[in-house]
């Protein structure tokens, strides 16, 4: 699996996940600035499962017809440690979950996915 951290993933995170041999790489070290569909053609062209923060992703897909074929992760988490979120993606790692066309909707406790 390859993943596309958006800007707003926690670089503490970013780091774990590359420590634990994660391909994954940076928007904010890559193409800071970029909008929401730009990052969607990364991952589109790249193949990458994006990671973020932002909801905003749920109405592109569902909306607006963007179709990332890896995934989108929608981290709805608000009070975490900077390493949670790249903890919480590992272990989703290791039990396996399928991303590919689907917004996968995680918190602490519940994972939800909306395949497209």
């Amino acid at each position: 699996m390859k993943f596309l951290a958006n800007e707003n993933f926690p670089a503490p995170s970013l780091v774990f996940l590359l420590k634990n041999d994660i391909d994954i790489v940076s928007v904010l070290e890559r193409n800071p600035g970029i909008t929401d569909e730009q990052v969607i053609k990364i991952a589109v062209s790249e193949r990458r499962t994006i990671l973020t923060h932002d909801s905003d992703y749920g109405e592109l897909i569902f909306k607006h017809g963007f179709r990332p074929n890896a995934g989108v992760i929608y981290f709805r988490i608000y009070d975490f440690e900077p390493i949670g979120p790249g903890q919480l993606l590992l272990n989703l790692i290791n039990q396996k979950i399928n991303f590919a066309r689907s917004l996968t909707v995680v918190n602490e406790k519940t994972i939800r996915q909306r395949h497209y």
